[in-house]
Formats: structure tokens, sequence, C-alpha cells
């Protein structure tokens, strides 16, 4: 079983572009998500540092309430419900 929110980083993950610049550095980006962008030494170094960028850019974007793209059916934007931990 998925979580929701891993299915989510998974699937905006495979949909990254990635480009190998002049100084033989990588950037990447994700088109889905505005300004979500990184860059490393290697490839694998600026895919993590994609990842990273992208699970800070939901953390804020929850946070402060910001619409995030549904991705693959996955709709993080859903109100949640908060029960008081004493009525459980």
């Amino acid at each position: 079983m998925k979580f929701a929110l891993t299915e989510y980083i998974e699937t905006v993950m495979a949909s990254a572009a990635y480009e190998k610049l002049e100084d033989e550095t990588y950037a990447g980006r994700i088109p889905k998500c505005k300004g979500v962008i990184a860059f490393g030494k290697s490839l694998k170094q600026c895919e993590d540092e994609l990842r990273s960028t992208l699970e800070d850019w939901i953390l804020v974007g929850l946070k402060l309430g910001h619409k995030l793209p549904v991705i693959n059916g996955i709709n993080l934007n859903k109100d949640v419900k908060r029960v008081a931990l004493a009525s459980l």
C-alpha cells in the first residue's frame, strides 16, 4: 500500500526533465510544479536535490494553502477533517 504523498512524489519525479549544462553540471525541473528546479554536479545529485526541493515545495504549499497540481488523480488539496483526540 502506497501513501498518497509518496505516490504523488514518485509520479511527479517521473516527469522531471534534466539537462546537462555547459559546465558539465546538471539542471533539473518539474514542468507541472512551477518553480521546482535544482542543480547538481552529477545527474544523481541533481535528482536528489530536485526530490528534496519538490518535497519542500509541497510542504510549504500545503502549509500556506497554495493549490497544488492534481497529479495522476492524486489531489493533495483536499481539506483534512480534524477531530479532537478526546473524541476518538
